[in-house]
């Protein structure tokens, strides 16, 4: 009943997305067994590259799990994932980077960060109304402006995801390029390096699909009930 061509595309979209999760682990995993010719740990790589940017204020803590390693821009922590806290590897250093670049990003007003932080409330009250108004839009079709309210909640969610793919690929550069820079990893390791980096990359840009060809479905059901 609720068939439409784009969720062929979206189908597509969503066997990408799986693929990028394995991948990510994958990549992980490997360069987790490689040990970075500076000894350091990702905690130590963290904590240097705070300390060397000015951000001795930032505190960094062990949490739990696998990949949960992230920056929380409310409190002004770093915090990283136990395997990346702990060990000495090219995975480690890595991903703590990449979170020590969200850091900075905070402290120098990047700008694309900023417009994240400032659009967050918003889009998470759009995230959870939006299923429910096109829900009830699709099924009761005499109630197509649900549908139309439903498209621009979720279109605020949709330009939240695309918004934080700069965000990102900023901090990814910004964590590879200090890296090498204040020798942390050697111009050779620079190469795994990338390689975690642009695995965990390529998770967002799959989910910012998913959710853009969702969005575009959406619009062309609303407009061609309209002119219905």
């Amino acid at each position: 009943m609720f068939f439409h061509p784009m969720d062929i595309l979206i189908l597509i979209a969503f066997a990408i997305s799986v693929w990028a999760q394995f991948r990510v682990k994958g990549t992980f995993n490997k360069w987790a067994d490689v040990p970075t010719y500076s000894g350091m740990t990702g905690y130590e790589a963290a904590r240097r590259m705070l300390d060397s940017n000015g951000l001795h204020h930032v505190p960094i803590e062990p949490i739990a799990g696998r990949l949960s390693d992230h920056y929380d821009p409310i409190h002004r922590v770093v915090r990283l994932s136990e395997p990346v806290y702990y060990e000495n590897s090219i995975s480690a250093v890595s991903v703590a980077c990449h979170e020590v670049g969200h850091a900075i990003q905070h402290s120098v007003r990047y700008p694309m960060l900023a417009l994240r932080h400032r659009m967050f409330p918003a889009v998470n009250f759009a995230s959870g109304v939006s299923p429910f108004l096109i829900i009830a839009g699709l099924i009761f079709q005499q109630f197509n402006f649900l549908l139309g309210i439903g498209i621009l909640f979720f279109s605020a969610a949709v330009a939240f995801q695309l918004i934080t793919l700069p965000v990102e690929f900023n901090a990814s550069s910004r964590a590879r390029n200090l890296m090498v820079a204040e020798g942390y990893i050697t111009n050779d390791e620079e190469r795994g390096v990338a390689k975690v980096l642009n695995a965990a990359a390529l998770t967002y840009v799959a989910a910012a699909l998913i959710s853009l060809l969702e969005l575009l479905k959406y619009i062309m059901i609303f407009t061609n009930r309209n002119e219905d």
